[in-house]
């Protein structure tokens, strides 16, 4: 993702992220582009970085089932597509989901307020997502009190607006520096790990939901690089809200 800078559904086992860490540092095979045969529900994460984003070309590519765009970051940040992308992406038929980048310069419940006040609650979108990561405009670095404070903070003030376990956007550093071992401190989520370059284990989708594989992928649709992602393919609390694909 890039700084300056939910799954409505069943019920969600909370599994918190130790033990996809544990997969992603086991020993991997060579890295190669995940097949939509192994990966069938693949899609991208956006934010204005993309600029004129040509929707209808995406949704017509097989491995562009969904949309995570940005929306909002800290307390008064509104990403100047999201809006635009928001609607097109809709139109054109691609499951969307919204995430807000987490500032630690800013109080929990101001966020809040930001993503209250841009993300429209719909139906069959991806729950809400919050990126997790030491790059940004901020240079704190809060203990894991203060962190787990903010963020409990946070959706306190949302207050159950969006339907399901919220996603968080980890990379491997944050998760081992907040959440290794302390998986209670912080409320139940889902994960979506950023993995350039090794495959979690598959068999773990109870502790991952979404696998981002890659920073520079190149679609039709898009100008220059993307984020690539793929849903861990037994997820089937998030799976069901994509329909089949049709037959060609």
């Amino acid at each position: 993702m890039k700084p300056l800078h939910q799954i409505a559904g069943a019920i969600f086992i909370p599994v918190v992220a130790l033990a996809a860490y544990l997969a992603y540092d086991r020993a991997m095979t060579p890295f190669s582009q995940p097949s939509l045969e192994r990966y069938p529900i693949q899609g991208i994460d956006v934010s204005h970085h993309q600029g004129d984003i040509d929707w209808k070309a995406l949704a017509a590519q097989p491995n562009v089932r969904f949309a995570i765009m940005k929306a909002t970051e800290g307390g008064d940040h509104r990403d100047t597509r999201f809006a635009e992308n928001w609607r097109a992406a809709r139109e054109a038929g691609i499951v969307r989901g919204a995430y807000h980048f987490f500032t630690f310069c800013r109080p929990g419940r101001e966020q809040a307020r930001n993503v209250l006040a841009t993300v429209p609650v719909e139906q069959g979108m991806l729950p809400l997502a919050i990126d997790l990561e030491f790059t940004g405009s901020c240079g704190k670095v809060p203990t894991r009190e203060e962190l787990s404070t903010e963020i409990d903070a946070f959706f306190a003030e949302l207050n159950g607006a969006y339907p399901g376990a919220p996603i968080f956007y980890l990379d491997r550093a944050f998760h081992d520096k907040y959440l290794k071992g302390y998986e209670d401190r912080f409320p139940a989520h889902r994960l979506w790990i950023r993995s350039i370059g090794a495959e979690p284990d598959p068999g773990d989708c109870g502790s991952w939901s979404i696998w981002q594989f890659a920073d520079t992928g190149k679609l039709e649709g898009v100008d220059g690089a993307v984020d690539l992602n793929a849903m861990c393919p037994t997820a089937s609390d998030l799976s069901s809200l994509f329909p089949p694909v049709p037959l060609r």
